[in-house]
């Protein structure tokens, strides 16, 4: 309770600045796990759905009480991975924090785990929060977490003297290797989440920093650090890319889970990686997956590496059939068509 009290006081004086304010939290299943009485989070999926029901009124409840007593108040929003990949409930949940802010209120959102599925969950609330971040283009990120920041040995219980890199302009193969996979016993998640919801935000052009929450006024010492442009000296600094995408290529990359493959010859991995053209059918060498029309896919190189994702134009079947073909000749092999391109440039993200 005083942890929570600590922070809600630097979020009401950082509201009280001029700043908006979003508050993404865990704790819904551990909160109920103390009302069943439960020591370790239940591994089965409907038992955490019966804590977290439990739970999430408890937890709203607990951030309200302080909110209230510093003059302010939360908005609840429980979102599902579902939620965020659908377009149309994406910009739903977007206006829908909009108008809170609007209002004066401060979003404080979790996962819907009393319906998620394995299927639909977020399973960390380090990726959802970078993707509320990017959905509502917030300027800064910060993750609150139980150690200073990502270390460069082992993890810093092992190594009393280790001191975390302090900021981070790339996110390269070696640096997601320093992180370990250990999370709380009641939370999900661990460094690891942490590092691949930094690659969401600062390829959305956020800034995100891994900060010690258990640090007095941590958030508002943040702010400062970030703004004054002095050393950076608290916690680990995860820069923003200069290159960054449009919301909608956001919401396709980081949103979408994908459904299928295509293979395509070095012309089409030409076409698309350095010349940002569509990908027509005549590139396609070979198929993989049994996408639907409008469903994400990914577009593999000669070596198989993933080199763009993009919204199919034509399901798995279809483009079985005009693979290595010419866009005019789509008419007369399917007897119908949708676009000339299996793949429109607009709906395409490069990855590689």
């Amino acid at each position: 309770m005083a942890r929570i009290d600590q922070l809600v006081r630097q979020l009401v004086d950082v509201k009280n600045s001029g700043r908006e304010i979003l508050l993404v939290t865990s704790g819904a299943i551990g909160a109920g796990m103390g009302e069943l009485s439960l020591e370790q989070r239940p591994k089965l999926l409907p038992q955490q759905q019966a804590a977290a029901a439990l739970g999430q009124g408890l937890l709203i409840g607990v951030y309200n009480k302080f909110l209230r007593e510093y003059g302010e108040k939360g908005g609840q929003i429980l979102l599902t991975a579902s939620d965020m990949e659908d377009r149309n409930r994406y910009l739903n949940a977007f206006d829908t924090l909009l108008a809170l802010l609007q209002h004066g209120v401060i979003p404080i959102i979790n996962e819907n785990d009393t319906v998620a599925t394995d299927e639909i969950k977020f399973g960390d609330n380090d990726t959802l929060a970078a993707r509320v971040a990017g959905l509502v283009e917030a300027d800064l990120l910060i993750n609150l977490t139980d150690t200073e920041g990502l270390y460069r040995t082992s993890p810093p219980h092992n190594q009393e003297e280790a001191e975390p890199i302090r900021s981070i302009d790339e996110i390269s193969p070696e640096i997601e290797q320093l992180a370990g996979k250990e999370g709380s016993p009641a939370a999900t998640g661990g460094m690891e989440t942490k590092i691949e919801a930094a690659k969401v935000a600062t390829g959305s052009g956020i800034p995100m920093v891994i900060a010690p929450g258990y640090r007095e006024a941590v958030v508002l010492q943040v702010i400062d650090m970030l703004e004054e442009e002095t050393d950076f000296d608290l916690g680990t600094t995860f820069l923003p890319q200069e290159d960054t995408l449009s919301k909608r290529k956001q919401w396709l990359l980081y949103n979408l889970t994908s459904e299928g493959s295509v293979l395509v010859d070095r012309g089409a991995r030409d076409a698309l990686v350095l010349k940002g053209k569509s990908l027509l059918p005549s590139g396609i060498l070979k198929v993989d997956g049994d996408f639907s029309r409008g469903e994400l896919i990914n577009v593999l190189d000669g070596s198989e590496e993933v080199i763009a994702k993009g919204l199919a134009n034509y399901s798995a079947s279809e483009v079985r059939e005009i693979k290595g073909r010419h866009s005019e000749e789509i008419y007369e092999i399917l007897g119908y068509i949708h676009q000339e391109e299996v793949l429109h440039r607009d709906n395409i993200v490069v990855v590689s």
